[in-house]
């Protein structure tokens, strides 16, 4: 009888064992796809678009004004990282104004209102454009708000076709780094080889306030790319 009574419960913990075992490799598989369908691309640079005959543009989004952590800022932290970028590769450049400025008397309106941004999905109006579909490599650069690039980096994306295209992301930020945003951005540029893992996220007060160890961690970056002027 005790014999039978501890079969049955060997049984049924082996039952129990395996069940688990294969739900996680389940949900481990489901997060490997997950993974993978948000990156076009591993974080593997494509030859081809780093040499020195591809066209380059750099694209940016950048606050002036109030900002966290350097006070009041006539020239904003990411434009200063997009020049740099721009001085080591001759790359084109745009820079991405929103219709509507962002306060710049006060940060903690501005980021509300981004905030806000955010929460409903906006795509705020831009004022001019660029002919991405002329380029073959293009640097993405803005500051990190919520966890996501500002949502009128997302009115550019949405109005080109990234088919073919490499797409680098660069970054500003204040402690957060990357966080994330260089997915996001590969998801947003649909059928572009987008090099997560690979961009760039530099510190606004050093992008301000030591910019000899920006402009170093610019160049050492590019190099690590391959791709200098």
């Amino acid at each position: 009888m005790i014999k039978n009574i501890l079969r049955t419960l060997l049984v049924t913990l082996c039952g129990v064992s395996f069940l688990t075992a294969s739900a996680s490799d389940n949900s481990e598989n489901q997060t490997n796809k997950e993974d993978k369908s948000l990156m076009n691309t591993d974080s593997k640079t494509a030859p081809s678009a780093l040499n020195e005959d591809s066209k380059k543009l750099i694209v940016f989004f950048s606050h002036t004004g109030e900002n966290y952590n350097v006070g009041y800022i006539e020239k904003g932290n990411t434009h200063i990282i997009a020049d740099m970028i721009n001085q080591a590769t001759g790359a084109d450049i745009f820079e991405i104004v929103p219709e509507k400025a962002y306060p710049a008397d006060s940060y903690n309106e501005c980021i509300a209102i981004a905030k806000k941004e955010l929460e409903s999905d906006a795509r705020p109006a831009i004022k001019g454009d660029v002919n991405v579909e002329d380029y073959d490599l293009i640097f993405i650069g803005y500051p990190n708000w919520w966890g996501n690039p500002p949502m009128c980096v997302y009115t550019f994306i949405e109005k080109h076709h990234w088919d073919g295209k490499t797409v680098i992301p660069f970054i500003t930020h204040e402690g957060s780094g990357m966080g994330g945003t260089d997915r996001k951005i590969a998801a947003s540029c649909k059928g572009a080889n987008t090099l997560t893992g690979q961009g760039l996220a530099i510190q606004g007060k050093v992008a301000q306030e030591n910019q000899p160890a920006a402009q170093k961690s610019v160049e050492s970056w590019l190099e690590e790319l391959g791709m200098k002027k």
